[in-house]
């Protein structure tokens, strides 16, 4: 079986998707093919998710926002979406999730803190599922 591709899609791909792409391929690594989009990219990601991932190690000041298309979407086993879930396209066989998670845009440290502890719980028990080994037979 090959490694599963998961996509996170936001609407800018600037905070919650590059968050929720950074921490699966920490806990995914090798495991899980990782990549994030966003409906209508912003021009860079959001200051203070920068700012929240570095706490925690994580440095994305190089990651370049990109645009959500078909491709993207075609090419993963699950796409996980946070907030634009009408303007992904659809394809049979794909899973999907919506995950409700707050937009970070505008809030303080605080809250991005938090907003990311939400979206790390989720990864968690996404790369957790997928990474998972085959029960033994017998």
């Amino acid at each position: 079986m090959s490694k599963p591709t998961v996509l996170f899609a936001c609407i800018h791909n600037s905070g919650r998707s590059v968050a929720a792409q950074v921490l699966a391929r920490h806990y995914g690594g090798d495991a899980v093919d990782v990549r994030s989009a966003g409906s209508e990219p912003g021009s860079a990601v959001n200051p203070v998710v920068a700012q929240a991932l570095a706490e925690r190690g994580f440095r994305v000041t190089d990651h370049v926002p990109t645009k959500l298309d078909r491709d993207l979407v075609q090419q993963s086993d699950v796409v996980i979406t946070m907030g634009c879930g009408e303007t992904c396209p659809v394809f049979p066989g794909k899973r999907y999730e919506d995950w409700p998670v707050d937009d970070p845009a505008g809030k303080d440290l605080d809250t991005v803190r938090e907003i990311i502890d939400d979206i790390d719980t989720r990864v968690r028990a996404l790369v957790a599922e997928l990474t998972a080994a085959a029960p033994p037979v017998g």
